[in-house]
């Protein structure tokens, strides 16, 4: 295919489209400009166009461009003091009368959320059973989360003798455990696309809205919204301020955590 009459941003993310089902409209141009800059330019790259055929030729450059552009970084336990508010002020009266409990890890990444979730649950409410629903637009990154081999890096913030406990040691890093891994359901989804499932107790979007447009934040945080219980909590990550959650019927409880009234 020929690209020779790509040459703008405006090009570029109109023909990236149909090859990614990433839209780049959502996002805000000056910062996703310059990631994009800054990768073209690690990789020899100075055009759009010729970029373009790289990536329809190079499958290997393809999926580190898609995983540079969605921002995969993670760890378990990330921002340890809201995971505190999470266990000691957030769970417990969702958690009052309950045997089960829906939860979402929305953009999830490598899988350490979700299963860091899965852990506190089953540490501190064995009697509940969690119901995890883990979603990325990644599938590259699904596909590591399912393996659920971790590095010693991505423990910083994991409660001492939690990595003991559930992960074995293999030569390959830390290997989670059956019970663990079980708890929780991997599935590709583009937020700003995809019809969502209701019903949710909890949902975590964290650190996933850093370069989306004001207008792709309202569109989201409203289906979030929707899709949670009454009383249900939305968890933000610190990097992310978003005025106006009562339009959306949410108000804050504590720092990033968010009830639906």
């Amino acid at each position: 295919m020929s690209y020779a009459t790509i040459q703008t941003y405006e090009d570029f993310i109109k023909k990236f489209y149909p090859k990614s089902g990433l839209d780049l409209t959502y996002y805000k141009q000056a910062q996703m400009q310059r990631r994009i800059q800054s990768f073209m330019s690690s990789h020899g790259h100075t055009a759009y166009a010729n970029f373009l055929q790289a990536l329809d030729q190079d499958k290997d450059l393809f999926d580190a461009f898609f995983k540079h552009l969605t921002i995969n970084v993670s760890q378990f336990f990330r921002d340890s003091s809201q995971w505190t508010i999470l266990l000691n002020k957030v769970i417990p009266p969702l958690a009052a009368d309950k045997t089960r409990l829906k939860f979402w890890s929305a953009g999830c990444s490598s899988g350490q959320e979700p299963y860091s979730l899965a852990m506190m649950m089953a540490e501190n409410y064995p009697h509940i059973q969690p119901s995890i629903l883990a979603t990325d637009i990644d599938g590259n990154i699904l596909k590591q989360a399912k393996e659920g081999i971790y590095r010693q890096n991505d423990f910083i913030s994991t409660p001492p003798g939690l990595l003991k406990k559930y992960f074995t040691a293999t030569e390959n890093g830390y290997q989670i455990h059956a019970e663990i891994k079980r708890l929780v359901h991997f599935q590709q989804q583009n937020l700003l696309t995809a019809k969502f499932d209701s019903g949710f107790d909890f949902i975590a979007c964290r650190n996933v809205v850093i370069y989306f447009t004001e207008e792709a934040k309202e569109l989201l945080y409203k289906k979030f919204a929707n899709a949670l219980k009454p009383q249900g909590i939305l968890f933000t990550g610190s990097t992310e301020r978003f005025f106006g959650m009562d339009n959306f019927g949410l108000k804050a409880i504590s720092s990033f955590f968010y009830q639906k009234s």
